[in-house]
Parts: C-alpha cells; structure tokens; sequence
C-alpha cells in the first residue's frame, strides 16, 4: 500500500487532517489501533474555539454543528460567593461553540466513509519506520495476524498522549516539559438540563467546579477531587450532592439532577514535547502536548495543530525547489509558539480556580490571597477581562 501522507490516530486530530488534506488534493490513509466503537464512546470537550469552527467548516463537516451546536457569547466565574460574567462578544467581539467532541468525531467519521477514504481501525501492533529517510511506512497486523505496510511521503502522528509515534522516537530526540497537578476532576455526564445557560467555573473552599453542557438536554458537570481518589465511593446521589455545595446558591437552586449517563476521574497535567516534527514524522495534538481542561484548550489545539499541517504539506506538494520544504521546515516553531501561549493560559486558570491548600506544606494561605487577589482584579480591570476573554476565544491560527 501507498499513500501521500500516513495518519495513526482516527480521533478528531486525525480525522480532521485526513479531510483538509483530502480538500487539498492529499491522499491519505488513517491506521487507527482502537475500534470504531470506542474512538466514539470516548467523553472529551465540548467548547469550540471560532478557529476550529471555521476549520471544520474548511473540512465541509460543520452542517451539523452549525445546527445543533450552542454558541455563547460569554461565560461566568464564581469565587466564593462573587460571580463575574466575561462578555466575550463584548470584549473581543467573538463566541465560543458548545458541541461534544463526541459529536465533531461522529461528522469527521461520517464524512470520511461517505468520500470513500481508507480507514483502518483495529490496526494491532502499529509502528513508524525510517522517518529519518525520505521513504518512511508504518506497519501494523490485520485480524488476521498478518503485517501491513503502508509506504507514504510523511507520517502525521496523531495518536494521543500514550501513542506509539512519539513512543518510537529516540530518547535524545525528544525534550518534554511536564507538571502534574496534584488533583484531579470527577466528571458526570446527565441528560438532565444545565443548571445555567453559560458554562460557570467555580471556585469555593471546598474546591474547583465546572458546570458545563453538551446540547440544551444534557449537561456535563465536574469536581476537583483527590489524584487518588475512589471512583467508587461516587455514586450518583454523593456527586449531586456535593456539586449543590460548591455550586453558587442561586445556581444550586436551579440544579436538575438525575442518572449518571458516564462517570470518570481525570488527572491534570502540563505536558509539551519539542520539536514536532522528526525527519518525514510530524506531532500533532495530544501526542505532542496535554494541557489542563480548565480553559478547554486541548481539542482546540490540536485542531490548530492540523489546520497548519495541512496547510504546509499543501504549500509542500504544491511547491518547487527549495520552497517546498520550507512550510514543513517551520511547522514545529510555528506550532509551538502557538502551543505554549495556550499551555500559559491553562496553567494560569487552573492556577487560579483550584485549591490547592492540602498540597502545600508552606505558602498555602499567601497563595489563597493570592488568587482573591488576582479574582478581584479581574472583577476591576477591563483590560484584565479582555486580555481572558482574548485567549478564551483562542489566539489567531498560524496557517
């Protein structure tokens, strides 16, 4: 088998760049290790930057989206019992998009099948070779136990954090930059309606909460809670119960519970890999970076990730001499400048939303006036506001 460009991953990452390539007249294959079934049973985010709108549209799988999606024009935050409302069409004359990654998936599979393009899913044993040469292929075993080798120009790795491309790469090839929160978020998911029109981030002395949705019947909810922490012990009833604490009370008043659809524990980390590209291999998404979900960032990047991969291999294959490798040449800079702006902005809001007082031997109470100290700004600074309302919305696409 041959290809142009080789994609491991079939989540939104890969599928997203399968079709923009597609757009441009790229053929590509997607080799994914997972079934399909379980690419869509995965829970991810819900809030679209307008740059990864309008790369799905670019992609023509934003139909639905524009249909079904809800978009909001700000978001509020609670702190202890101050709430603050960042107008984000008033700040920077823009709005964010709610609609499940789940649901950005399903277009991107859909799409994908109805235009015929390969797609390998169950790919068991999957590896990259000789990205260093100019003839690089990725292997795999069918159903069958038989190898499969797809021979292509280049190799996009996009598949996730535990993925095998960056898994693959020398040691001494790779600089990572890492810092794992000390806590974790307790997610539910209910076809029960939002308790608020506008997602509320909350912060209170009994910890960080999200109250989030995916569509006007069902709503995503999530609570800091201990790294170790026992899923278990979280039943349906404890989970309503102690999000009705942390809630702000004229939230909580409005609050519909009802079962729990899926129930999990995430932990919070920072993680960048440099650079993203080795040789004829390219990173893209989780494989390259994590960031907290706190500014709901991570399906954003890395839409922005592809969007400007699939901008170079088009300038790539469209180019001659020495100008045709110049776009490839810049996307690991170009990327990561974008990439650590919004690993700053992560870090910041989770900095500021979190307690973080049980995991501090020393500093704990200067660092909770710290964080009023940095809230009550927010509430008197316009300039303050924008300058969160501007990387909420996502900075400008580096295509």
């Amino acid at each position: 088998m041959r290809t142009q460009v080789a994609i491991v991953g079939a989540g939104p990452a890969g599928l997203l760049l399968g079709a923009l390539l597609h757009k441009a007249g790229i053929d590509n294959v997607v080799v994914e290790q997972r079934s399909a079934a379980y690419v869509l049973g995965r829970i991810r985010a819900g809030v679209l930057e307008p740059g990864t709108v309008g790369l799905l549209q670019q992609a023509g799988v934003a139909q639905r989206l524009h249909a079904e999606g809800l978009p909001h024009d700000g978001f509020e935050m609670a702190f202890g019992a101050t709430r603050l409302r960042i107008n984000l069409q008033a700040l920077v004359g823009q709005q964010v998009t709610v609609y499940g990654q789940t649901e950005v998936t399903r277009d991107l599979m859909e799409q994908r099948s109805a235009a015929g393009l390969p797609t390998v899913y169950e790919a068991q044993q999957v590896q990259p070779h000789d990205t260093a040469s100019s003839r690089p292929s990725v292997t795999w075993r069918d159903a069958s136990g038989a190898e499969q080798r797809l021979h292509a120009d280049f190799i996009a790795g996009c598949d996730g954090f535990h993925g095998v491309c960056r898994a693959t790469l020398p040691a001494a090839a790779v600089q990572t930059f890492e810092k794992v929160y000390p806590f974790g978020w307790l997610g539910l998911l209910s076809d029960t309606p939002p308790v608020h029109h506008e997602l509320i981030y909350g912060s209170s002395q009994r910890g960080f909460t999200l109250a989030s949705m995916r569509s006007a019947t069902r709503s995503r909810y999530y609570l800091q809670c201990r790294l170790d922490d026992d899923l278990a012990r979280w039943t349906d009833q404890a989970f309503w119960a102690e999000l009705r604490l942390r809630l702000p009370p004229d939230a909580a008043a409005h609050l519909v519970t009802g079962p729990a659809i899926e129930k999990s524990i995430a932990p919070l980390r920072s993680f960048v890999a440099e650079p993203m590209r080795f040789g004829r291999l390219f990173l893209a998404g989780d494989a390259a970076h994590i960031v907290p979900p706190t500014g709901a960032k991570g399906l954003n990047l890395a839409a922005a990730d592809v969007g400007l991969l699939a901008r170079c291999l088009a300038e790539f294959y469209a180019g001659t001499g020495a100008a045709r490798s110049a776009a490839i040449d810049s996307y690991s800079q170009r990327a990561l400048a974008r990439v650590w702006k919004a690993e700053r902005f992560s870090w910041w809001l989770t900095s500021l939303m979190h307690d973080f007082s049980p995991h501090e031997a020393q500093g704990g109470a200067f660092n909770a006036r710290m964080q009023q100290a940095e809230f009550d700004y927010l509430c008197s600074s316009v300039a303050a506001q924008t300058a969160l309302a501007e990387n909420y919305v996502g900075l400008p696409l580096l295509t």
